[in-house]
């Protein structure tokens, strides 16, 4: 049967990959950046590994860890920094781009010469918001972006053998991220000065007012993992799968619309007031 690695397979997306997988063959290896959540993960066919992406020792024992044979990695962990630039810290922009593009990089390097092996195929689990730049996302669009720019440089480079390189796209997606939006957001405020919060006072009213929207059209994990093992599957993979009828139009919205009035919707839509 064939073997996968997913990485941040304790919740959200990595956790329904990795039982869609398992439940239709795959020998799947889920990587936890905690050992406690061995327990949520159980199957005969799961098995699971201690795998922080961002611990270099830990991403170099992966040649131990892994079975000999290996035919995909799913590059899922990742991590959302949100708020404005401007009142995001140095470092924490620093851990956005180093959980989400270059650990992202290292797992791949890790794993590349048991798929050279195999002729194998690497996923990564980007989003749209690696498309369409919105407010108060700019460190995760920034991350997203460079994922994206990262996988179509891999996609060219390792063609000539035969390795396929894949990116997802989901929109909202109903995982932690839009679950626990609200409490995220107070943290990132209480990370704010109290001038910082009088600047952006009224774009962090006006963001929250659209965590509602985003819960209720946030789609199920199993869709992703759907695109995923159709990623995995198909002779000819796309480069790039969009995931839902929602990115899809966002998608498509973004590509066809001016920027100025790419803009004022994305201002609208992000409750980014039209005056201060």
């Amino acid at each position: 049967m064939p073997s996968v690695l997913v990485t941040g397979a304790a919740r959200g997306i990595g956790r329904a990959t990795t039982v869609w997988l398992a439940n239709r063959g795959w020998d799947v290896i889920a990587g936890l950046r905690r050992p406690e959540d061995r327990e949520a993960l159980t199957g005969e066919r799961i098995s699971t590994i201690t795998l922080d992406i961002t611990d270099p020792d830990q991403v170099a024992a992966l040649d131990t860890a892994l079975p000999a044979r290996l035919d995909a990695v799913v590059n899922n962990a990742g991590v959302v920094v949100a708020g404005p630039v401007e009142a995001t810290p140095v470092d924490e922009l620093r851990r956005q781009l180093e959980v989400n593009v270059v650990a992202q990089a290292s797992v791949t390097q890790a794993v590349l010469p048991r798929l050279r092996a195999s002729r194998g195929r690497v996923i990564f689990v980007s989003s749209v918001s690696g498309l369409i730049a919105t407010p108060m996302f700019g460190p995760y669009n920034a991350s997203k972006f460079a994922l994206e720019g990262m996988a179509d440089a891999l996609r060219l480079e390792l063609a000539p053998w035969g390795i396929r390189v894949v990116l997802i796209e989901p929109a909202q997606t109903d995982t932690d991220l839009w679950r626990l939006a609200d409490r995220d957001l107070d943290q990132g405020v209480a990370r704010l000065t109290l001038e910082q919060r009088e600047l952006y006072a009224k774009h962090l009213e006006g963001f929250r007012k659209t965590i509602p929207r985003s819960q209720r059209v946030a789609g199920p994990p199993d869709r992703v993992a759907a695109a995923i093992e159709k990623a995995l599957t198909a002779r000819r993979p796309r480069a790039r799968y969009v995931v839902g009828a929602s990115a899809s139009a966002q998608a498509l919205v973004a590509r066809l619309t001016p920027t100025p009035v790419l803009d004022v919707l994305l201002r609208t839509g992000g409750g980014v007031p039209r005056r201060v």
